[in-house]
């Protein structure tokens, strides 16, 4: 039989067509899905006075959104022009293990001026994503979402993507690889991590730190090459900040800083489905809409075991999260991913009815205080400590962010050191973390989708299927029941924070 192919792109120059129109029958109905991405340099202006020499897919950042059915064969001819080797990393995911396109694991780089063809069944359904797995090249534009439609879903009135990302200052992003970045952490002025930050910067002794350089900008790491990089941190070296932290300069939603991003249009009595990334490299997000509560049904694409009504939304680097409104009346609103400083305001984006298009938008409030924050205890029904019964069990210890000093480790060792996990195929496998570390880290797993079964010392009665999960700083704990049907091979297992992926903090679980 012959199979028939058709391009499924949505998405011009920053993802202008946010609202989506439902997938045709005819779409979804096609054997397969033939795409082209090249990766080439791109100038990128999302904000006045932004005029960022990045990397792009396409010719747009982000990248272009791609919608395949359920099943689908996906086939994606990717074209380097970056001006170094790469691989595409297909986040969340379930293919063979050569398509994963982890970059001198799985597969070896595309040399610049080089292709290849990836090729895999789409699946499983819902929001996922693709990236360059080299950190540095993520961070400088090579990212994109991509939803797997699945036929059966709950339609929406509206449908809507966010991606929010950031445009980072490269001189700091090395400052903070080599661990001795000044610059400060971003999130609410209330929230936790920041409260903790700010209880252990008082209780240091500055006039003691040592403010030599640091040893090193990072590990020999797949596709790592820093050494285009100005290591010097802007504003001062060892100011208020962790070492590992990174400073920007345009935050961004859908490749543009509010207001220079497209609006999503609705109508009283529409009831809008936003299916949200967090593409940043290191940074955890907190979305709120102005006059709205937000109701989560899915997190990293697959379904909660309930929706769960939130103020807001916490988002760590790459987690995905569905959360749906109803628009009740006319009027303006400004979606928010909420800090502790003036540029937070160009994370946004303008939700608003016909005749509202100059109207003040209702900007939700920057704080935390009196809201409720989706957590994972309570979309889990958190309740006491009781693990499920597993085929072996592996215990690791996250650690590391002393200033000036680059290593962030697992069991005391950085990447390529840390042992593997080794499993055979069927196994049952829980993994449990214990972050002695100041800073939360989101633990990513390629190529399965696990149960998040236990956090910070309660289960959840409810496991969350996921693929990346924070794991919180000081003490914080989270275990996975892992069941090893992917595809045999090696399969990445890191903090999705850039910086500590580069620190070394990556194992791998191997097929035996």
């Amino acid at each position: 039989m012959k199979i028939r192919r058709r391009e499924f792109l949505f998405g011009a120059a920053a993802l202008s067509a946010m609202t989506l129109r439902p997938p045709s029958a005819r779409a979804l109905d096609q054997e397969s899905l033939d795409i082209t991405l090249t990766a080439a340099p791109f100038r990128f202006a999302p904000a006045a006075g932004v005029d960022f020499d990045g990397l792009a897919y396409n010719g747009m950042v982000p990248g272009p959104l791609i919608r395949v059915g359920l099943g689908q064969m996906l086939r994606a001819n990717f074209v380097n022009r970056s001006g170094r080797p790469g691989t595409i990393h297909w986040h969340g995911m379930v293919l063979p293990n050569g398509m994963d396109g982890a970059e001198g694991v799985t597969q070896d780089a595309v040399p610049d001026g080089a292709e290849t063809v990836y090729s895999f069944k789409a699946e499983p359904s819902g929001l996922r994503w693709y990236h360059s797995h080299p950190v540095v090249e993520q961070a400088r534009g090579l990212f994109g979402a991509l939803i797997v439609v699945d036929p059966k879903d709950e339609p929406a009135d509206v449908e809507a993507v966010i991606v929010l990302h950031e445009v980072p200052d490269l001189k700091s992003f090395a400052a903070a690889v080599a661990g001795n970045s000044g610059a400060p952490m971003l999130a609410p002025s209330d929230a936790p991590e920041l409260a903790m930050h700010r209880r252990m910067m008082a209780g240091m002794d500055m006039a003691h730190m040592d403010h030599a350089p640091a040893k090193g900008a990072g590990h020999d790491m797949p596709g790592m090459d820093m050494s285009h990089m100005d290591h010097g941190a802007p504003g001062g070296a060892h100011a208020m900040g962790m070492g590992d932290e990174v400073a920007y300069v345009a935050r961004c939603v859908n490749g543009g800083s509010y207001p220079k991003n497209a609006p999503i249009l609705v109508k009283p009595g529409q009831r809008v489905r936003l299916r949200i990334l967090n593409a940043s490299p290191n940074r955890t997000h907190y979305v709120r809409l102005g006059g709205h509560r937000l109701k989560v049904t899915h997190s990293d694409g697959n379904a909660l075991p309930a929706p769960v009504n939130v103020d807001v939304l916490r988002i760590g680097a790459a987690e995905r999260y569905d959360a749906w409104f109803e628009v009740k009346e006319r009027g303006a609103w400004l979606l928010q991913s909420i800090a502790n400083d003036a540029m937070a305001k160009q994370q946004a984006v303008r939700v608003h009815t016909v005749g509202y298009e100059a109207a003040e938008p209702v900007r939700p409030a920057a704080v935390l205080k009196g809201a409720n924050v989706f957590s994972y205890a309570a979309a889990g029904a958190a309740s006491t400590l009781k693990l499920p019964a597993a085929d072996l069990t592996r215990n690791m210890v996250l650690n590391g962010g002393t200033m000036g000093d680059p290593d962030w480790t697992i069991d005391g060792k950085i990447w390529p050191d840390v042992p593997p996990v080794q499993v055979r195929s069927g196994n049952r496998v829980l993994i449990r973390f214990r972050n002695d570390s100041m800073m939360d880290h989101p633990m990513h797993l390629h190529g399965h989708v696990f149960d998040l079964v236990e956090v910070d010392g309660r289960s959840l009665a409810k496991p969350l299927r996921k693929d990346t999960t924070l794991v919180g700083g000081m003490g914080g704990t989270a275990s996975w029941l892992v069941t090893a049907n992917a595809p045999p091979g090696r399969w990445l297992l890191h903090c999705h924070n850039a910086v500590h992926m580069a620190g070394g903090m990556m194992t791998e679980m191997v097929y035996i």
